[in-house]
């Protein structure tokens, strides 16, 4: 591992985590190790963790050390946000066990819960985690796990993370990570359990590549997670790992960008008649709105893409309850029709708050 001064701060730490120099011809970038097997020496010996790549991998190592190093914890790649996810709640719960998803939520994790894990004997309830006593009076004597996403995903509402922690008794507190990103705030560090990333977004940052990351504290709980991952073999392939660790790289420097654009974004439409409920968590480029002409206005823009997904540095939008989020239709969950939601990228602040002046007709 690249050794840092004591103390080095986020951005150097970002910039040189899980990267050390090629030993054999002394590339600052590693290879990018392209293999599905590895030679042994003789039958069952190989070098460290390296007979099979679902096993292991160079570069997915280099990247779960670094992701490990950002978090504060023990990090497992895996092939998509969903994956880790699914990694990390299987790996801690089991059949009978209850688990608290908040009322407002990515559309995926609830499918995931509600469709698939429910099968297999685990029950949940959803509640409004900024009310923290509404959150503690849920809480089951068989309450294993609580899944807390801050911002939430679309409405933007933070989540007081120690609160959660201060009430959560025995279950485990896991935080969906992936709008905040470790640049503006690590879970771990405010007592929470486990940290789960969509890479795909803000991690990886240029729309190319698919992948997810689970971070826990405990060395137990991760070794269960890295049996799932070994087991399930949900895991992302060497370029993928290669192109969210040079992602990383950036983190620091993009963020502060989509916070800028995302911060005069959320300025213009507060002055705009007929858009309504303008929320910005103060933080990052994720944007949401309402207004009756939702639909509309997201096939209005031409900077602002219209799609799926976020934490590119191009600017997208979309309506939730159409796109991301039709999983919770008819749930606690369910998205206003008239929401709009935006990943504000990084191009110029001025062109973005044209485009939608533009769009809305204003």
């Amino acid at each position: 591992m690249t050794r840092l001064p004591e103390g080095a701060r986020f951005a150097t730490r970002a910039v040189h985590a899980g990267l050390d120099p090629d030993p054999a011809y002394g590339s600052v970038i590693p290879p990018i190790h392209q293999t599905s097997t590895y030679a042994q020496v003789a039958p069952g010996e190989f070098v460290e963790d390296y007979d099979y790549a679902r096993s292991a991998n160079p570069t997915r190592a280099a990247l779960e050390r670094a992701l490990g190093e950002l978090e504060g914890g023990l990090a497992s790649c895996f092939a998509s946000g969903m994956a880790a996810t699914h990694a990390l709640l299987t790996a801690h719960c089991r059949a009978g066990d209850h688990v608290l998803l908040p009322r407002d939520l990515y559309g995926g994790t609830y499918r995931l819960v509600d469709k698939v894990l429910t099968h297999f004997g685990l029950s949940y309830d959803m509640v409004d985690q900024t009310d923290l006593d509404a959150l503690e009076r849920a809480l089951r004597p068989e309450t294993r796990l609580i899944w807390v996403e801050t911002p939430t995903n679309p409405l933007l509402n933070v989540v007081d993370i120690g609160g959660v922690v201060a009430r959560s008794g025995e279950a485990l507190v896991v935080v969906d990570n992936t709008f905040a990103t470790p640049v503006v705030q690590r879970p771990l560090e405010l007592g929470a359990d486990a940290v789960v990333h969509s890479a795909t977004k803000y991690l990886g940052g240029h729309s190319d590549v698919v992948g997810g990351a689970a971070v826990v504290r405990d060395g137990a709980l991760h070794e269960r997670v890295r049996f799932v991952q070994n087991s399930v073999g949900a895991i992302p392939g060497p370029l993928d790992c290669f192109l969210i660790h040079r992602g990383l790289r950036t983190l620091h420097l993009r963020m502060a960008a989509h916070g800028e654009n995302g911060g005069a974004v959320s300025e213009f439409l507060r002055r705009v008649d007929g858009v309504d409920d303008v929320r910005w968590p103060g933080f990052g480029g994720m944007v949401s709105f309402r207004h009756p002409q939702a639909g509309r206005i997201a096939a209005g823009t031409t900077i602002f893409t219209l799609a799926e997904s976020l934490g590119g540095v191009e600017s997208l939008v979309e309506v939730p309850q159409a796109m991301t989020h039709q999983s919770v239709e008819g749930s606690a969950a369910a998205v206003p029709p008239d929401l709009v939601r935006l990943s504000c990228g990084v191009e110029a602040a001025e062109d973005l708050v044209e485009d939608l002046r533009r769009a809305l007709g204003s």
